[in-house]
């Protein structure tokens, strides 16, 4: 966990401006990244508790949208009745993507993304996510096409390229810019290097430089000393926390309160941990049930518990139990 104050003795290196994507407005740029089986409703629900510039659904593949599958549908619920509804879309079929984007509109989604940096191989394979980058001429007709076919916003998640031979994020953000896209987030690694490695914020600068877009940096953000680095680095308009927020929905608070007034918020003490972790463990059992909701859970608790004391005999336990019940006491007496 982040000590009790782990900001001491950082600065930012510059003020940020609110983001202003047509009429919405990013008062902090301070965003949670798309995660896919992460960033459900439950989970954007409780970081939006505590304050995030905005909230991302997770990757939600266009051709299940238009199906109406009905996991998909409920994977774009708002968070809550103040949520600017942002929805990721991953596809490579423009006409799907467009026949997605109306469908998202017409249930309330206030911002749309579209996925140009997923480097799981089955996304990949399906020639979208981060196999778009290969295709500059396909992912600006994709673009085009979702931008023509809704009113409210459009934004794009990307990586530095597909390869390192290949870097070509400032060519694509600028096609981006020319189709009409109102914001770039760039993850600090290629396709290829999947999650390995350092992400590299000084290269995002490149991005920053080639368009008069805001654009955000991802990619190893994990605490305060983070965001000051990446910032400085990459000259960025905002932050997209992802991986760092694993068992820390308060991060994103932190990470705003640092923003505006130089301090960092405190982490949570074990009685208000337990309740965090209680809250949304029920949250998760009202929204899939007991058997999913168990199971879904157990990487939450494992990232809750993570560099505590008898934390992997408390993982074990979780993962074997049968029972919600189970589960209550447990979260009890560990925390």
């Amino acid at each position: 966990m982040l000590n009790p104050e782990p900001s001491a003795g950082l600065t930012m290196p510059r003020p940020l401006a609110p983001i202003r994507l047509g009429r919405e407005v990013i008062d902090v740029p301070v965003i949670l990244a798309p995660m896919a089986g992460v960033t459900d409703r439950p989970f954007r629900t409780l970081v939006r508790r505590f304050g995030a510039g905005l909230v991302v659904s997770e990757m939600i593949a266009s051709q299940a949208m238009i199906r109406h599958v009905r996991k998909t549908m409920q994977m774009i619920l708002p968070a809550d009745k103040d949520d600017i509804l942002t929805v990721q879309l991953a596809g490579s079929d423009g006409t799907v993507m467009t026949e997605a984007a109306k469908l998202n509109a017409d249930r309330g989604a206030r911002i749309l993304d579209i996925n140009f940096g997923c480097p799981a191989k089955k996304i990949v394979n399906g020639e979208a996510g981060s196999a778009l980058m290969k295709d500059e001429v396909k992912a600006a007709r994709i673009m085009e096409a979702v931008v023509g076919a809704v009113s409210i916003p459009v934004t794009v998640k990307m990586r530095l390229g597909w390869s390192h031979e290949n870097l070509n994020a400032p060519r694509l953000a600028k096609i981006a810019q020319e189709s009409g896209i109102q914001m770039v987030t760039v993850h600090g690694r290629t396709r290829q290097q999947f999650y390995g490695g350092q992400a590299d914020w000084e290269a995002i600068r490149a991005v920053k430089e080639a368009v008069s877009l805001p654009v955000i940096a991802n990619g190893d953000i994990r605490e305060i000393e983070d965001v000051v680095e990446a910032l400085m680095l990459s000259g960025a308009d905002g932050v997209m926390i992802g991986r760092g927020a694993y068992g820390k929905p308060w991060l994103l608070r932190q990470v705003m309160d640092f923003m505006t007034t130089g301090r960092a918020s405190p982490v949570p003490d074990a009685a208000a941990l337990r309740a965090i972790v209680l809250s949304h463990f029920e949250d998760m059992l009202e929204t899939y049930g007991e058997y999913a909701g168990l199971r879904i859970a157990r990487k939450h608790m494992g990232w809750y518990s993570k560099g505590m004391v008898d934390a992997a005999e408390f993982r074990g336990a979780v993962n074997h139990a049968s029972e919600a019940s189970e589960v209550r006491r447990m979260v009890e007496g560990f925390f």
